[in-house]
């Protein structure tokens, strides 16, 4: 098989996701570490780990060494030395390939492994699964090939895809946050499109509520001026997420003001770029304080182009405040073109004028932005991250196992066949 080709495959029979009570051991490769570094599957990977512990496996997590805490839900958890990736100095990396990890891992005996991809640790994974012969489950959260013309080459863009396309044509099975990336891997031809699954959208409806709505914060994001129409972006603050298109947005609303919660490398320049702007930044705020910050917004504008899935959208319609988003990566999975309008607002990315259609009839209409953050709330309501866990757990494992067991059988037929032709049964006489 060529790297330009893949193979269609049958699938596995169909599965029933609530019905598979069996206790697994499963090992997950997160890296960066889900439990210091700020992204988007910080939380998808907290509540699968908590989820699986809930319903009774056994988890072994392998990430980045800087703070892994001492305990989390019971799962075993093992940190790795890192180094900083090159191009993004914040983004900690690790092979996980030390004979001191293969070693716990292999005592652990895993029945499968899930590694996070694409990365360094993915390698480290996919070889501890060859080598304890198990099967192994990559999920896809970063897309890498769009934020390399931002912080580097644009000629590595096609060497990116030739080792996702080696990553996970050798893996059992693909996760994807979104069908937009789903799309897009199938179209690379990255593996089989039998074998790329949906890993189902999932927010904390309770900590992301309309509830947690707060003068106080309100009067911090606004720099004192809480009777003034209030937009803000919550995540982590990168070149790659297009925050200088708020710029120019907010060059045409003086009567607005914006929050920026969140940090990242790429936080200093954009202070400078806002500079004599009525913008705040909080940097970086967890818990509570980050849920009336959500809360305490008249709309959350998102104008990144390279979202896998869009945490921050859920968690911003969770917390029942109207959504203007750029029409990319994974926002349209969560305002579908039939919901437009009804839960929240797309725009063309990088369309100012358009932006500014959507947006200003919510900056001025109180009625409006709640009719908006209201219908949001109700949608959100539907996500549930347990759900998303057992689907992951009974049928994307099951179907992973399955496509690992059909590999090995067709891997030791050859062999089989000759074992037959050299060493013949003996006929045996039943009279």
């Amino acid at each position: 098989m060529t790297i330009t080709e893949v193979r269609e495959e049958e699938n596995p029979p169909l599965i029933d996701p609530e019905n598979d009570s069996r206790h697994r051991r499963i090992a997950l490769f997160v890296e960066p570490s889900p439990f210091s570094y700020v992204s988007g599957y910080k939380n998808r990977f907290q509540n699968f780990i908590r989820y699986l512990r809930e319903m009774g496996d056994e988890v072994m997590v392998v990430t980045t060494h800087e703070g892994v805490p001492q305990e989390f839900y019971g799962a075993k958890l093992v940190g790795s030395r890192s180094f900083p990736c090159p191009w993004y100095q914040n983004v900690p990396l690790s092979l996980a390939l030390s004979p001191r990890i293969i070693s716990q891992v292999s005592q652990f005996k895993p029945d499968i492994i899930h590694a996070s991809s694409p990365g360094i640790m993915v390698f480290g994974a996919l070889a501890i699964a060859k080598l304890l012969s198990v099967p192994i489950v990559m999920s896809y959260h970063t897309h890498v090939p769009v934020y390399i013309p931002r912080y580097t080459f644009s000629w590595l863009v096609k060497p990116m895809w030739l080792i996702i396309k080696f990553l996970h044509r050798a893996a059992d099975l693909t996760l994807v946050p979104s069908a937009a990336i789903a799309r897009d891997l199938q179209e690379a031809k990255v593996t089989s499109a039998n074998k790329i699954r949906l890993w189902n959208k999932g927010v904390d409806s309770e900590s992301f509520h309309p509830r947690y709505r707060s003068h106080e914060m309100r009067l911090r994001l606004s720099n004192g001026e809480p009777e003034k129409p209030l937009i803000i972006h919550v995540g982590r603050v990168g070149v790659e997420k297009s925050l200088d298109f708020l710029k120019s947005v907010m060059d045409r609303l003086p009567e607005a003001r914006i929050a920026f919660i969140g940090d990242g490398p790429y936080r200093e320049e954009l202070e400078k770029l806002f500079t004599g702007m009525p913008a705040v930044f909080t940097g970086m705020l967890q818990g509570e304080e980050l849920s009336k910050a959500y809360a305490s917004g008249d709309v959350f504008v998102m104008p990144s182009e390279s979202e896998t899935l869009g945490l921050v959208v859920l968690e911003a319609m969770s917390s029942g405040i109207p959504v203007v988003g750029a029409r990319a990566g994974g926002i349209p999975d969560i305002i579908p073109a039939e919901q437009e309008g009804k839960t929240g607002f797309l725009f063309t990315p990088g369309d100012t004028e358009d932006c500014m259609r959507k947006l200003v009839p919510l900056l001025e209409n109180k009625e409006l932005r709640e009719t908006i953050g209201k219908a949001a709330r109700e949608e959100m309501e539907n996500y549930d991250w347990k759900a998303a866990s057992k689907t992951i757990r009974n049928e994307q494992y099951e179907a992973a196992i399955w496509f690992w067991r059909k590999k090995r059988a067709e891997a030791l037929g050859p062999l089989q066949w000759l074992t037959e032709r050299l060493f013949p049964s003996p006929a045996i006489n039943f009279r």
